[in-house]
C-alpha cells in the first residue's frame, strides 16, 4: 500500500515537473520571439534614419551611423518597456542642424513610436512627407523655419498631438477642419506661410498659444471661445475681420451707399437697366479705343526696330523714377552680337528685341549700375542691371558671367541672361516681388506699415549669412554687400545679388553711397576679401537691429558711421535705446536674443582683419540663436 501511494506521488512529481518545464519553456519562447521583433523594429528605426541622413545631409553634419545603436546618436531618444529592455526610437531632435532637401517617403515613417519630431530652422524643402501618417503616436510637430510648400497634412492620422508649429514655411492652400479633432492640442502656430480661403470653424479648449499671422487668409475670424482667447497678433497680416480685428461691416464693399440721385425711382430718371446699358456701352467703346491705340503703337515699335531704332520714347539715358523710363538708349551693335547670351540650364522664350520694348521702371542705382523691372509681352517679369564703368573686354566678361553663373544657391539671386557691346552692359536676373530689404526697413513708415518682427529680421539674417558662406566656399567673393543688395521673396527668404561682380568693375575709389558698409582696409572694390564681406555682413547685422541707414550721408560729406554710433551707444547704461523702435515695441521679450545678435555683429566689425570671425561661424551662431525663439 505505502509502494503504490510512493509511486503515485513520484508521477504526480514527474507530471508536475515536465509542465513547470514545458512552461518554462513556452514562456522563454514567447520572449524570445518578442525580443527578437523588438530588435528588428530598433534596426527598422535605424535604416529609416540613415536613409533620412542620406537624402537631406550632403554635408555630413548628423553623426549617424558611428555606433550599431541608434540610441546613441545625436539628436535620438528611445525608450521601452523595462522588463523587456526592448527599446524604439521615440524622439528626432536636429535643429539648425542644416538640412538641405525634401523629407522622401519610406524613411522617417518607418519609426511607428514616434512621439517628437524637431527639425526647425534647417533648409528643408518639398512636399510634407504623407506617409508620416503612420506615425500616429505623434505629439509634437517642430517643423519652423524650413521651406516646406504644398498644402498642409490631414491631422486626424495624429489624434495625440500636442504642439504643432509649422510656422515660417511655404505652405498653401486651406487649413484643414481635421484640426478640430486634436482634443489635447496646446500650441498651433502656422503663421508665416501662404495659406488661402477662411479660418475653420473649431474649438479647441485646451489650445492656449495659436497664430495665423501673415498669410493669405480671408473673412471673418469665427466667433469661438477658442478664437476670442487670442489677440490681434495672431490675426494680422491677412484678410481678416472681426473679433479682436476691424468689424468685417467696414470691410465689406457691400454696405457702401450708391447715391440715390444716380440710381432713384423711375419717375426721376433712368431705369437701373437703362443705366446700366449705357456703362456697358460706355466701357465697349472705350475698350475699342484703347485696342486701336496698342495696336498702332505695336506697329510704331516694329517700323523702329527695323529700322534699328530702339523701342523707347528719346535718345539717351532715363530720368531715376519714370515708370515708363527705358535701359535701351541707341545701341549701335554689330549684329552678330545684337542678342542676349543665356546663361546654363535657364530656360528662356523672349530676346533682345523683346527685352528692350519691354515698359520699364527704375528699381534703384547701385554703386555698379542701375535696376529696372521689366514686363515682357508674354507676362514674365525680370530684373535687368545696365552696368556701368565696365573696362572688361568681352571675352574676359563673358567668362567671368559663365563662371559665376555656376554658382546656385537657394540664397543667391540666378543670374539668367546678359548683352555685353562696346557701349552697353545689361545683366538679367530674376525679380523679386518684396523689393529690397532696404525698402522694407527705411521705406514708407506710415501707419498701414507693416513692421519687420523679430524673427522675420533673424531669418532673413540667417539666409543671407547662408548665401555668403556658400560664395566664401566656391572662393567667390561678393565685395558690395549692403541692405539693397537683399532682395526678399513672397515668403520673406531673402536673395543676395551683383554677387560676383565687383569683379568688373574698374578699380576706382568706393562710392560714397558704400562707405557705410566698407571695411577700414578696403580703398576700392577690388581690394574686397573675405573679411572685408565679413565686415560689410556685420554693418548689415547692425542695420536690422538698430533700423538705422549706414549709409546716411550729411551735407558735409561725411557719413554716419553705424559701428561706431553703437559702440558708443554700448558705454551709456541704458542699451535699449540702440534697437528699432519697432523691435521693441512688438518684441520687448527678446531682448536677451537681440543682444547675442548685436554681440556677433560686432564681432563681425572689428577693425582688424584678424579678429573677424568667418560666415561659418557667424552663421552657426545665429542659428543657435534662432533655436530658442
Amino acid at each position: 500500500m505505502n509502494s503504490r501511494r510512493d509511486s503515485l506521488t513520484r508521477t504526480t512529481s514527474l507530471t508536475t515537473l515536465d509542465m513547470d518545464l514545458f512552461l518554462f519553456c513556452v514562456v522563454s519562447l514567447l520572449v524570445f520571439l518578442l525580443l527578437g521583433h523588438c530588435s528588428a523594429d530598433l534596426n527598422q528605426d535605424a535604416s529609416g534614419l540613415l536613409a533620412f541622413k542620406k537624402s537631406v545631409d550632403a554635408n555630413d553634419r548628423l553623426d549617424w551611423g558611428s555606433s550599431s545603436n541608434p540610441c546613441e546618436w545625436e539628436g535620438i531618444k528611445c525608450e521601452g518597456p523595462p522588463l523587456l529592455k526592448s527599446l524604439r526610437v521615440v524622439e528626432v531632435r536636429t535643429p539648425g542642424t542644416p538640412l538641405y532637401g525634401s523629407i522622401p517617403s519610406g524613411t522617417l515613417s518607418l519609426l511607428s513610436e514616434l512621439r517628437v519630431i524637431s527639425l526647425r530652422a534647417n533648409h528643408l524643402s518639398g512636399r510634407f512627407p504623407s506617409d508620416l501618417s503612420n506615425c500616429s503616436f505623434l505629439r509634437s510637430m517642430y517643423l519652423q523655419y524650413n521651406y516646406l510648400s504644398g498644402p498642409l497634412p490631414d491631422f486626424s492620422s495624429w489624434p495625440n498631438l500636442v504642439h504643432v508649429d509649422l510656422s515660417f514655411n511655404n505652405f498653401s492652400g486651406s487649413i484643414p477642419s481635421t484640426l478640430g479633432n486634436l482634443t489635447r492640442l496646446v500650441t498651433l502656430y502656422l503663421k508665416n506661410n501662404s495659406l488661402t480661403g477662411s479660418l475653420p470653424l473649431i474649438n479647441i479648449d485646451s489650445l492656449n498659444g495659436f497664430s495665423v499671422a501673415n498669410n493669405d487668409l480671408e473673412g471673418p475670424v469665427p466667433d469661438t471661445q477658442m478664437y476670442r482667447r487670442f489677440n490681434e497678433d495672431s490675426f494680422v497680416g491677412n484678410g481678416l475681420c472681426g473679433l479682436s480685428l476691424q468689424s468685417c461691416d467696414k470691410k465689406s464693399p457691400g454696405n457702401v451707399q450708391v447715391p440715390q440721385n444716380i440710381v432713384g425711382s423711375h419717375h426721376r430718371g433712368l431705369s437701373k437697366g437703362a443705366i446700366v446699358g449705357i456703362i456697358a456701352a460706355l466701357i465697349a467703346v472705350c475698350l475699342c479705343l484703347v485696342f486701336l491705340c496698342l495696336f498702332a503703337f505695336r506697329k510704331g515699335i516694329s517700323k523702329d526696330n527695323k529700322s534699328g531704332k530702339p523701342a523707347s520714347n528719346g535718345a539717351g539715358p532715363v530720368a531715376h523714377g519714370d515708370p515708363r523710363a527705358t535701359y535701351a538708349p541707341a545701341l549701335e551693335m554689330n549684329s552678330e552680337y545684337k542678342k542676349l547670351v543665356f546663361l546654363d540650364g535657364v530656360e528662356h522664350s523672349f530676346d533682345l528685341e523683346e527685352l528692350l520694348r519691354a515698359s520699364a521702371e527704375v528699381l534703384g542705382k547701385g554703386s555698379i549700375g542701375t535696376s529696372y523691372k521689366a514686363a515682357l509681352d508674354s507676362g514674365l517679369i525680370v530684373a535687368v542691371k545696365r552696368l556701368r564703368d565696365i573696362t572688361t573686354e568681352r571675352r574676359e566678361f563673358e567668362a567671368h558671367m559663365s563662371n559665376i553663373s555656376r554658382i546656385k544657391h537657394e540664397h543667391l539671386l540666378p543670374f539668367i541672361a546678359y548683352f555685353y557691346s562696346r557701349e552697353e552692359k545689361l545683366v538679367v536676373t530674376e525679380y523679386m516681388p518684396n523689393g529690397s530689404l532696404s525698402t522694407l526697413l527705411h521705406g514708407n513708415k506710415g501707419t498701414n506699415s507693416t513692421p519687420l518682427a523679430w524673427d522675420t529680421r533673424i531669418n532673413i539674417a540667417i539666409d543671407t549669412a547662408l548665401g555668403i558662406e556658400f560664395l566664401h566656399e566656391h572662393m567667390c567673393i561678393h565685395g558690395n554687400i549692403k541692405s539693397s543688395n537683399i532682395l526678399i521673396s513672397r515668403s520673406y527668404s531673402s536673395r543676395i545679388s551683383d554677387y560676383g561682380m565687383v569683379e568688373l568693375v574698374s578699380a576706382s575709389p568706393v562710392p560714397n553711397r558704400i562707405l557705410g558698409y566698407r571695411a577700414p582696409e578696403v580703398l576700392n572694390l577690388k581690394m574686397a576679401n573675405e573679411k572685408a564681406d565679413v565686415y560689410s555682413y556685420g554693418v548689415l547685422l547692425l542695420e536690422l537691429l538698430t533700423g538705422k541707414e549706414p549709409v546716411n550721408m550729411k551735407k558735409n560729406g561725411e557719413g554716419f558711421d553705424l559701428p561706431r554710433w553703437v559702440q558708443s551707444a554700448m558705454e551709456d547704461e541704458s542699451r535699449a535705446h540702440i534697437f528699432d523702435e519697432e523691435l521693441i515695441k512688438y518684441n520687448n521679450s527678446a531682448h536677451a536674443e537681440m543682444m547675442q545678435m548685436l554681440e556677433i555683429a560686432r564681432s563681425c566689425v572689428a577693425p582688424s582683419p584678424d579678429q573677424r570671425p568667418t560666415m561659418r561661424q557667424v552663421r552657426e551662431r545665429l542659428q543657435v540663436i534662432r533655436a530658442f525663439i
